[in-house]
């Protein structure tokens, strides 16, 4: 392939992982838009493969088809390390960043390692404790932040501390906010640790396996409340950071904007996922809004 030829499949490629991240993140792809025109290619690539693998299971009607994917994004990353190209444009734009910005493989295969765990789970299988949510969301975003912070040049243990924080606050209110569209698909509250649930109420133990009771509106809404709690908790610890963190990281850890506009969201409805002002315009609130409240914290240099 000629000079041309490539730089013209490296731009399409790019393209297309804008497009993906707009169609599927899109309050991410606003934050993205915040950010520096140097770091906003790699940004938009890492969001693209975490949209990939995020909706991999969500898009295969076999869960054997999503798992197979998940797998074949984690054979992908050990392929674009070892110089590979690979036919598939969110690969082809890793490959390009990875190789501009030498981003951390640990971090890709974390990401990956972790959504192929959660669709090896049994159906049914439900987590223990918020802690094993917050390490979910800890390899899957909290990994995406470090490396947009990477891919910026940006060395700082106080921005990869916010970092971390603010991936565990967004993780856990997506999940939070997933939990309707999981029940409908197979009935069962997945991400709804036994621990939070016993002390609701909501463990019925019929000899098989503990399940969620979905009976009980009320005891929903407090084991909701109870995981929004620990997600605010980090927003709060990411922001108590925000004196030591590096003025060019903080474009980076923007994604805290729409973890709290989710959670000020949740609030409203009373913590009921399933209040229908939740699935409304951009995670609860009108999109002029919600573009003032992230132009206003970009203004300020805030996040």
């Amino acid at each position: 392939m000629n000079g041309a030829a490539a730089s013209g499949g490296l731009k399409s490629a790019f393209s297309y992982c804008v497009q993906q991240v707009r169609n599927y993140d899109y309050h991410h792809y606003l934050c993205l838009l915040e950010l520096p025109p140097s770091m906003r290619k790699a940004a938009f690539a890492l969001r693209a493969f975490n949209v990939e693998t995020a909706r991999a299971m969500d898009v295969a009607s076999d869960p054997k088809i999503g798992l197979m994917r998940l797998l074949w994004w984690r054979e992908a990353i050990d392929k674009i390390f070892s110089d590979k190209l690979i036919e598939h444009p969110t690969a082809q734009a890793l490959s390009s960043i990875i190789s501009d910005h030498k981003i951390n493989k640990s971090w890709l295969k974390r990401s990956v390692e972790a959504r192929i765990n959660d669709a090896q789970r049994e159906v049914g299988e439900i987590p223990e404790t918020i802690e094993e949510l917050e390490k979910y969301a800890e390899d899957t975003v909290s990994t995406i932040l470090y490396m947009t912070l990477q891919a910026g040049g940006i060395k700082s243990t106080a921005a990869d501390h916010a970092a971390s924080h603010i991936g565990k606050a967004s993780g856990l209110l997506l999940l939070l906010k997933s939990l309707p569209y999981h029940a409908s698909r197979n009935r069962l509250f997945s991400y709804i640790p036994s621990k939070v649930a016993e002390n609701h109420g909501l463990l019925v133990n019929q000899g098989g396996p503990p399940e969620i009771c979905m009976d009980s509106r009320e005891g929903m809404c407090d084991a909701v409340f109870e995981m929004s709690s620990v997600a605010n908790a980090h927003l709060q610890k990411a922001r108590e950071l925000a004196a030591t963190v590096p003025k060019e990281a903080h474009s980076v850890l923007l994604p805290a904007v729409p973890a709290q506009v989710l959670l000020d969201s949740l609030n409203r409805a009373q913590f009921d996922v399933f209040d229908p002002r939740l699935a409304r315009g951009i995670l609860g609130i009108p999109p002029l809004w919600y573009q003032l409240k992230l132009k206003w914290h970009s203004w300020r240099g805030k996040y």
